[in-house]
């Protein structure tokens, strides 16, 4: 077995210089070669980034079949980036999935290399790493996959949305646009023995909107026991996470959260809920705006002056 290329490790706490000593991480290595690839090693290139499951599950006719291109392409990409081969680069991927997580302060230390000291950088640094990962949500196979999950949530009569720490975050804003446009929605974005209590209401014919990543902790396993139990359909927001639960989960979406090794960013999370809240309005249109109309009126009771406001010139609400 060939031996596998290094895995980015976490910074030493008093080696500031480590970010250019290490090797790149899978997600670099591929930002830094796609330049210089032929436009079908880039298209594979990116299934590799955003189908990690599929990457380490399928054989190499799979995975050209999904990625659109020959099999010999597949491996000639996988070595254009620099591995030994198809197998030398699942390796890779596995490892860098199952290591040891870097802790805050290291991503952070690694991100302020990179960003540099000045606001102008960092602004630019923060948008580049927005830019990479929203072109992953152009990839046709992600539409794919966001189609079939807007598919589920048009039909269920109860989203639940599962995410904890800044996912819950993201969770709780995803609650609040789909009970907005009339789908009930509840977060379960708590932890430890509370997430009990948001679990026992889930119910058969429901569905499960996850965000979570790797590894598995005990919160994503009991959420998904549950699911399981009462044949909920689960859809996983995650770019790390879907190859340790497998078909677990009916669809997934690899919305990338920046850099692997960098800190976590989730705007490209926030654009993946407000279109999948844009297209289940529009699937669900008599519903979402009777639902807006009702939130209107109850704005109206609490607030007098509000349907009073109106919109100024350039659109915008007034207040």
């Amino acid at each position: 077995m060939a031996t596998a290329p290094r895995i980015a490790k976490p910074i030493a706490a008093n080696d500031e210089t480590a970010p250019e000593a290490e090797s790149l991480s899978f997600e670099s290595r591929i930002a830094q070669a796609l330049p210089r690839l032929s436009p079908a090693e880039q298209r594979v290139a990116r299934f590799f980034l955003t189908q990690k499951e599929s990457l380490l599950l399928g054989s190499a006719v799979e995975i050209a079949a999904a990625a659109g291109a020959s099999d010999a392409t597949v491996v000639r990409t996988a070595r254009s980036l620099g591995f030994d081969g198809l197998a030398d680069l699942r390796e890779a991927v596995l490892g860098e999935l199952t290591s040891a997580t870097p802790s805050p302060s290291n991503r952070l230390r690694r991100t302020l290399h990179e960003a540099g000291a000045d606001a102008a950088a960092a602004l630019h640094h923060v948008l580049g790493t927005h830019e990479e990962s929203l072109r992953v949500l152009r990839e046709p196979q992600f539409a794919r996959s966001f189609t079939g999950a807007v598919d589920i949530l048009a039909e269920t009569p109860r989203c639940h949305v599962f995410g904890i720490g800044p996912s819950g975050a993201m969770a709780d804003y995803a609650t609040l646009q789909f009970n907005r446009i009339g789908l009930p929605a509840t977060a379960l974005s708590v932890s430890g023995i509370g997430l009990a209590d948001r679990l026992i209401g889930l119910r058969s014919g429901e569905a499960l909107l996850m965000i979570a990543y790797a590894p598995i902790y005990r919160e994503v396993a009991v959420a998904l026991d549950r699911a399981e139990q009462l044949k909920m359909p689960v859809i996983l927001i995650s770019d790390s996470l879907g190859p340790f639960i497998g078909k677990r989960a009916r669809h997934v979406l690899p919305v990338p959260r920046g850099r692997a090794v960098n800190l976590s960013m989730h705007g490209a999370t926030l654009v993946t809920i407000e279109a999948l809240a844009t297209a289940l309005a529009a699937r669900r249109r008599v519903d979402a705006l009777a639902s807006l109309e009702e939130l209107g009126a109850l704005r109206g009771a609490l607030d007098k002056d509000w349907l009073k406001r109106g919109l100024g010139r350039n659109g915008t609400r007034r207040g």
